[in-house]
């Protein structure tokens, strides 16, 4: 099989995977303003990552998904067992409102599409890069959020440098996709699925909550920018 693919894929995962840290670096430096980013920006960001997520939910991983499952109804019970198994998963190891919402969400949405990616790149190499980029535009709030909530429980870790260990599960997920889900389909949708429901769940027990701030009015505006970054992606995508 030519290896250029494989390289290509490879260098378009680790090129999106790498915005997680960027996004990181840049919530690192919270002592700029700090009360203005603290309670502004914050609240901004979280939001955007939200509306970044249900947007990516809404227009690429339910409609890709039940396309892959052949439209099938069953499709639904997917979306159902994500959000289920991720409301189990906060009870049992006590999530609620504290340890990491946004980096769950970064990596329910950023594992199926750079898979999607692998499955893309043996169908249509053309419209990899796009995607890529689209990918690591998202990943880039979120990345933020994702810096916030790990330092707040890892006050003396290495926290860019576990986020950067994130980087990783791009190619890997990439070459999933390419050699073996591309082949299978309802595999690949069902996976979509089964993260758009635990995204869900996450956007609107936690994620949302977080955003809010009273008598301000960036973060709904936030949530606003990205759902309409998301839609803006899938456009580019659906005409590229």
């Amino acid at each position: 099989m030519d290896n250029s693919p494989v390289l290509q894929i490879v260098l378009l995962t680790m090129a999106a995977g790498i915005c997680i840290p960027v996004g990181g670096f840049v919530a690192s430096f919270e002592r700029i303003h700090s009360q203005w980013l603290e309670k502004e920006l914050r609240h901004f960001i979280i939001a955007l990552g939200g509306g970044i997520l249900l947007g990516a939910v809404m227009l690429v991983l339910v409609p890709e998904g039940i396309e892959n499952m052949g439209d099938s109804v069953w499709g639904i019970l997917f979306i159902v067992a994500g959000g289920l198994i991720f409301f189990y998963i906060e009870r049992l190891l006590g999530f609620h409102k504290n340890e990491s919402p946004q980096l769950l969400g970064m990596i329910l949405d950023y594992v199926p599409e750079a898979i999607a990616l692998g499955g893309l790149m043996a169908l249509n190499p053309a419209s990899g890069p796009l995607l890529a980029l689209l990918i690591g535009l998202q990943n880039l709030p979120e990345g933020f959020n994702a810096y916030r909530e790990l330092k707040q429980h890892n006050r003396h870790g290495n926290v860019l440098g576990k986020m950067t260990l994130f980087v990783v599960l791009g190619p890997v997920a990439g070459l999933a996709g390419y050699f073996f889900l591309s082949e299978h389909p309802a595999i690949l949708g069902a996976i979509m699925l089964f993260a758009s429901g635990g995204i869900l769940y996450l956007v609107f027990q936690d994620i949302a909550p977080q955003s809010k701030l009273a008598r301000h009015w960036a973060p709904p505006l936030g949530a606003v920018f990205g759902f309409c970054l998301a839609l803006f992606s899938h456009l580019l995508l659906s005409h590229s």
